[in-house]
């Protein structure tokens, strides 16, 4: 029995990407990276701010309903906690008066402030830092009040 030979043809054509070809690839990628990173970034910073805005209202809410039940808003030195834990001062205190029992943080993690008496007539000042956490700045980094200024 005799064998045929096989008609092998090698096919010396390779597939896949020359060199160029993924350099320019990577070179769009990062062309849009750059573009939409930083417009990301802004859309990210913008909803902390919007969610420090809701925050500090649904606190505003919690003042007033102390204030409402106790007859006056917490002192300075009682602060947010006494939304949360009756200060001994408070009589007809019913609370706690935000959910989960804890005063929240901003949304970078810090604490609100909160000031009684308030400025410019107000029954207190109630705001925060923003994302740079010390008083002051701009953009991102620009107080969040209550209060219009």
């Amino acid at each position: 029995m005799q064998r045929k030979p096989q008609n092998t043809v090698v096919s010396h054509t390779q597939r896949g990407f020359s060199l160029i070809e993924l350099m320019i690839v990577l070179v769009i990628l990062g062309l849009i990276a750059g573009i939409v990173g930083p417009q990301a970034m802004k859309y990210l910073g913008k909803g902390k701010t919007q969610s420090a805005k809701v925050q500090i209202e649904n606190i505003s809410a919690a003042l007033d309903m102390y204030r409402l039940e106790v007859g006056s808003y917490p002192t300075s030195a009682d602060g947010l906690k006494a939304l949360v834990s009756q200060p001994s001062s408070a009589r007809g205190w019913n609370g706690p008066y935000l959910k989960k029992g804890e005063v929240p943080k901003d949304p970078w993690n810090n604490d609100y402030q909160y000031k009684r008496p308030g400025g410019n007539g107000q029954p207190y000042d109630l705001s925060s830092f923003g994302a740079d956490g010390a008083a002051g700045g701009e953009g991102e980094d620009a107080d969040i009040t209550l209060w219009k200024q």
